[in-house]
């Protein structure tokens, strides 16, 4: 790498719009600062959020951020799961909405330490495939299970009503590595939304979106590294 591939040299708060992949988002910030640039952990193209993408020598650091905790707020429709459990996929069943009594009963079993499948529709490899690509010919595999931990899984609000509740907006923080995918099949449905909205210490609230980043937003290596609180 010539030397100016190590600068500007920082973490960039992104706030990923819908429709783009992630893998997009930071080849256009690359592109920006004619860097090296890396990310620490990406979002599906469906959602939107919290990216941490970083540049030049500051790449190096992010194996101490992948491994942050995670926030996000999704939208779960309850009334059926979907191929992919998000919007993108086909509808492979349909379901009775639950009651309250009932949703709170799946959402008590979803708290705390958990061990869900890993969507078909994830970027795991499986026998050296990426598990999508496999997904998308039709192939069918066991998925493997992924333990994670669900710090808090809240309730913000839902549609329908009491006794046949359609969907319903949660707010969780989870471990890195969590599937909210797997959440939302759990509860008996899949994700209409997916915000992350933040990633350790930091939050979307003080992210950009990608078209009005400069580099001069980006954030000191030093500072990243006492706010996830790693000693230099």
């Amino acid at each position: 790498m010539p030397p100016r591939a190590l600068e500007p040299a920082g973490v960039a708060l992104v706030d990923k719009p819908a429709g783009p992949s992630s893998h997009a988002i930071v080849a256009q910030i690359r592109r920006l600062t004619g860097a090296r640039t890396g990310h620490a952990g990406t979002l599906d193209p469906f959602a939107t959020g919290l990216l941490l993408v970083l540049s030049g020598r500051t790449t190096k650091i992010a194996s101490c951020l992948v491994g942050l905790d995670k926030r996000y707020l999704t939208d779960v429709d309850l009334t059926g799961r979907t191929s992919t459990g998000d919007p993108e996929g086909a509808i492979v069943e349909l379901l009775p909405a639950p009651d309250e009594r009932a949703l709170e009963q799946r959402l008590a079993g979803l708290r705390g330490e958990i061990e869900l499948p890993i969507p078909a529709a994830s970027a795991v490899k499986i026998g050296g495939e990426r598990a999508y690509h496999l997904a998308r010919r039709g192939v069918e595999v066991a998925m493997p299970l992924r333990r994670s931990t669900v710090y808090a899984l809240d309730v913000i609000s839902y549609t329908g009503d009491p006794g046949a509740i359609e969907s319903v907006t949660l707010d969780l923080r989870v471990s890195s590595g969590t599937y909210v995918r797997a959440i939302a099949e759990a509860l008996g449905g899949h994700c209409r939304t997916l915000r992350r909205t933040e990633v350790g210490p930091f939050s979307v609230a003080d992210a950009v979106l990608p078209d009005a980043f400069e580099p001069s937003r980006l954030l000191p290596e030093a500072l990243v590294l006492e706010r996830v609180g790693v000693s230099t």
